[in-house]
């Protein structure tokens, strides 16, 4: 769609320039930037401001497994100088801990856009019309809107399922139980297992493939499961489940592997199968939005194809960027550009790390090694075992590895993927890398500071 047929279709009058549907961060961000260059914003979410990473997700499941990470250090330093008997996770300070942090987040987000001059509203929305978005019962029409809406838990279908929690309800939770089922082989399953199993609780994932994590290297997964097992979390591979059931005592949780069917016994039954964008109730056939399982149908620039006044960003949007907090900021920042200014932009997606916080860590950047040889690329596989180097044998991880995936020819990093203590800082040079053009032997040239992880970083090519 060029840039004429965009203009055009926003001569409609409205009280309101943009309404953005969704207060997460990319709706915020979109919001501010819009309401710095004078529009009349407005800006809706059923929850509270600041959406999933702020208040349900990323930012205070890291504050629980800091608690793990301490348990655990402690643990792998026993018999080399530190005595850990004793020491344990108190949960309910550390949920308390936690909500130091979430519970302040809402008021600060909506005080700062209203400041830049945006209009805030609470409740659930519904389009009336492709200009028109119904809110407790007013309607409120604007000539853009943008749909940051993010997503939620996907539904699924076995009897019993309702009697799961999400993911929300567990980083609310006073008390972890002695037992606790994950369902689903993903980054939510294997980051709260990781902190549960660190306050000693038992923890079982029911993964239907054949191997979890399924979008990171699957040597370094391999490594991440033994690692798993090793602090008591057992993985069930290839396996489906057929129903929850209420027992006196918790759950049954009926399970099939290899056509062998069991009872797994339980205390809670936690959902980490997978989200999908949340379009519950927007109604976006009224305003001719097009739109499938990944989100709303848009082009590269982020408008929808079917209604040229709307835009969508983050989890709502169906476009190539990963399912990630910094990416859905971009695009939200990238969609408010191009309505600003009546451009095309399309986001880089290229150079964008995204890490499983499990401890240690996962991570990835660009291509997997399999990707890169079905590309046609000829290619150099630099895989190490960095269990023994001096960063790891100082805190007394027994499992870390690195591969990182480079062009032969033109030397440039196609891809990198790291296991171990402190990765996920280490991640970002290699992303850095792949967004600027960066070769091996440029990279190899930064001096360090030392004995810093980072310093691992020329090891690693």
């Amino acid at each position: 769609m060029d840039s004429t047929t965009n203009k055009g279709s926003h001569n409609v009058n409205a009280e309101y320039d943009l309404f953005v549907i969704g207060a997460g961060m990319a709706g915020i961000a979109a919001a501010n930037r819009c309401a710095s260059h004078g529009w009349n914003v407005g800006i809706v979410d059923t929850l509270p401001y600041g959406g999933t990473c702020a208040l349900r997700g990323c930012d205070p499941k890291k504050i629980l497994r800091r608690g793990a990470e301490v348990i655990d250090d402690a643990r792998l330093m026993q018999g080399k100088g530190v005595d850990q008997n004793g020491l344990t996770l108190d949960w309910p300070a550390l949920v308390q801990h936690k909500h130091g942090f979430t519970d302040d987040v809402p008021d600060a987000m909506e005080s700062r856009l209203k400041r830049n001059g945006v209009s805030t509203f609470h409740g659930d929305a519904r389009f009336v019309g492709p200009h028109d978005v119904e809110i407790n019962g007013d309607t409120h029409t604007a000539t853009r809107f943008l749909i940051a809406t993010g997503a939620r838990p996907r539904p699924l279908d076995f009897s019993g399922h309702e009697l799961m929690i999400d993911s929300t309800e567990f980083l609310t939770l006073e008390a972890l139980p002695a037992r606790i089922v994950f369902v689903g082989g993903g980054f939510v399953s294997f980051e709260f297992a990781h902190i549960a199993a660190r306050a000693g609780v038992d923890c079982v994932i029911i993964d239907h493939g054949k191997r979890p994590l399924r979008a990171f290297d699957p040597d370094l997964v391999d490594l991440l499961v033994h690692r798993s097992d090793q602090v008591g979390i057992r993985v069930h591979h290839s396996s489906s489940i057929s129903e929850v059931t209420r027992t006196s005592t918790g759950f049954h949780v009926a399970v099939e592997q290899d056509g062998v069917a069991s009872i797994i016994d339980t205390d809670l039954v936690v959902h980490g199968a997978g989200r999908v964008p949340n379009f519950d109730g927007l109604d976006l056939a009224a305003a001719d939005i097009a739109h499938g399982p990944q989100g709303i149908d848009v082009f590269g620039h982020l408008q929808s194809r079917s209604n040229s006044s709307v835009y969508a960003a983050g989890d709502a949007a169906n476009t190539p960027g990963e399912r990630l907090t910094p990416v859905a900021v971009f695009e939200g920042k990238v969609a408010a550009s191009n309505m600003i200014k009546g451009t095309e932009t399309v986001p880089d997606y290229a150079g964008v790390p995204s890490t499983v916080f499990t401890i240690p860590e996962l991570n990835r950047v660009g291509m997997l090694e399999q990707e890169a040889a079905r590309d046609g690329r000829e290619i150099s596989v630099r895989y190490h075992d960095t269990s023994g180097w001096y960063s790891n044998y100082r805190v007394g991880e027994n499992t870390a590895a690195t591969k990182v995936i480079v062009d032969s020819a033109t030397d440039l990093i196609l891809g990198a993927h790291l296991l171990g203590p402190g990765y996920s800082e280490v991640i970002n040079m290699f992303g850095l890398a792949i967004k600027l053009g960066l070769t091996t032997r440029q990279l190899k040239s930064v001096t360090a500071t030392y004995p810093s992880v980072g310093s691992d970083l020329g090891s690693m090519l």
